[in-house]
């Protein structure tokens, strides 16, 4: 009996061993894939994310149709809402609540305005050629959200109680999408702001906590509503792109721009995590590139006024759909995050007075990047330097066309030398036309500097 019992411990080992490596050698590799198509005002854009709470004194839908010719001037491209639905009150975080926390997709907070304000910012935002996405908060709702009606709609314990995503989410309840029930009203929903609001796509929260078999049945039934939109996905997994969404969040490009800035890592290690992230995705995937969003500390606080802007001209300059957070074209400061999230703390538009060089950037990079086709679809080729440790070197290059970045990402000047031949001139914005000592190369503390090959 004994042996018996060993036998059998013996052949359950062996299976386990052989299950597991048949898991390994069928496990899905997405980076031999090709990821969804995007159209090419997707490929093109530059994304501006607004706070409505925090956009203005008001806070509502008309301040920003009000200031939609200024962002039509700066260059942006996609207007990103953050939710724009009433926000629960039972369990809510602060004074406010968070936007997060919503009481009713089908409906628009009041403290905004109403649904014809929110249509009239649409169609505003369309008269200008640019596009308008909104929020989705897809993986849970407020607790006294409408849809608690219908209690199977929401994941329970062994209890039978309610509960939440995550601990410290204790101002929503979780969404059970094993119910199809649940999965038809949400798409529903969906189809409803881009069929009755006209809608350009939308920024799904917490992707990755829904599952992708939904994400993809929702955008197929979308598509019949409207094929041209784009989606964002708040997450950073492969899976998520072949089909369902057009674009992910570069979270592991956005930490290895934090740690490097702070210090933390050299400037290589951003190359090596681009080169990580390049070879997990499918092919021709688009990623956001951010430094600064809600979720996250201003980057001028971060990092000051010249670590913001490097690292926001890595943003511009690298592949990708870059990112515009409300105020950061203005040196802003006024916290986002939590527990800004949950209070009215508007943006401080006048500092702008302080810090002159932030419009001025922020309107000549995106100008710049709007000019240069290499650098809104051009492949990345990485060009060493002669201090991998503090410069970042790339080339942006479609066709004929080749651009030419580096990037100081330390507050110590540079001198040294880049491994690149021919003939190039300055076009970063404000830089001194002349003569290009390329490959010897200078640059300013957390300076610079794009070149044009002749």
């Amino acid at each position: 009996m004994k042996k018996y019992s060993k036998f059998l411990l013996f052949v359950f080992v062996i299976s386990l061993l052989c299950s597991c490596a048949f898991a390994q050698e069928t496990k899905r590799d997405f980076s031999k894939e090709t990821a969804r198509a995007s159209q090419d005002w997707i490929k093109d854009a530059t994304v501006y994310q607004i706070f409505p709470r925090q956009y203005s004194a008001k806070g509502d839908f008309n301040s920003i149709t009000a200031d939609l010719d200024r962002l039509d001037k700066m260059g942006v491209d996609i207007l990103w809402l953050m939710p724009i639905h009433p926000i629960g009150e039972l369990k809510k975080k602060g004074t406010i609540g968070s936007p997060y926390a919503v009481k009713d997709f089908y409906d628009v907070n009041p403290r905004y305005g109403t649904k014809a304000d929110f249509k009239r910012l649409v169609d505003e935002t369309h008269k200008r050629g640019m596009k308008i996405i909104i929020d989705i908060v897809a993986n849970h709702t407020a607790w006294d959200s409408v849809m608690m009606k219908n209690p199977s709609f929401y994941t329970k314990n062994d209890k039978g109680e309610i509960i939440s995503p995550i601990a410290d989410w204790a101002d929503v309840a979780d969404l059970n999408y094993d119910n199809p029930e649940l999965r038809k009203y949400m798409i529903e929903m969906l189809k409803f702001w881009v069929r009755d609001f006209d809608v350009d796509g939308f920024r799904c929260d917490v992707a990755g906590f829904v599952p992708t078999s939904f994400w993809e049945e929702a955008r197929r039934e979308v598509d019949k509503v409207k094929k041209d939109t784009f989606w964002l996905a708040e997450w950073h997994e492969p899976d998520l792109l072949v089909n369902a969404f057009n674009a992910d969040y570069s979270w592991s490009g956005h930490t290895a721009l934090d740690e490097v800035l702070h210090g933390k890592k050299p400037a290589k290690h951003i190359r090596e995590v681009w080169e990580l992230e390049r070879a997990k995705f499918p092919k021709n995937t688009l990623h956001m590139r951010f430094l600064d969003n809600h979720d996250e500390r201003r980057a001028i606080a971060r990092f000051g006024e010249k670590g913001a802007l490097a690292g926001q001209a890595y943003v511009f300059l690298i592949d990708g759909i870059p990112l515009v957070y409300n105020g950061m074209e203005v040196g802003d400061t006024t916290e986002s995050g939590a527990p800004a999230l949950f209070e009215k703390l508007p943006i401080y538009w006048d500092i702008k007075q302080r810090r002159p060089e932030f419009p001025k950037f922020y309107d000549a990079m995106i100008k710049l990047r709007e000019n240069e086709v290499a650098l809104r679809r051009g492949e990345t080729i990485w060009v060493k330097n002669s201090d991998e440790e503090r410069v970042l070197t790339f080339k942006r290059k479609i066709g004929n066309e080749e651009i030419l970045v580096a990037i100081n990402m330390t507050s110590s000047p540079f001198f040294g030398s880049i491994e690149v031949g021919g003939n190039f001139e300055e076009i970063a914005p404000n830089s001194k036309k002349g003569a290009v000592s390329l490959p010897t190369l200078s640059l300013e503390s957390f300076g610079y500097r794009i070149f044009k090959k002749k």
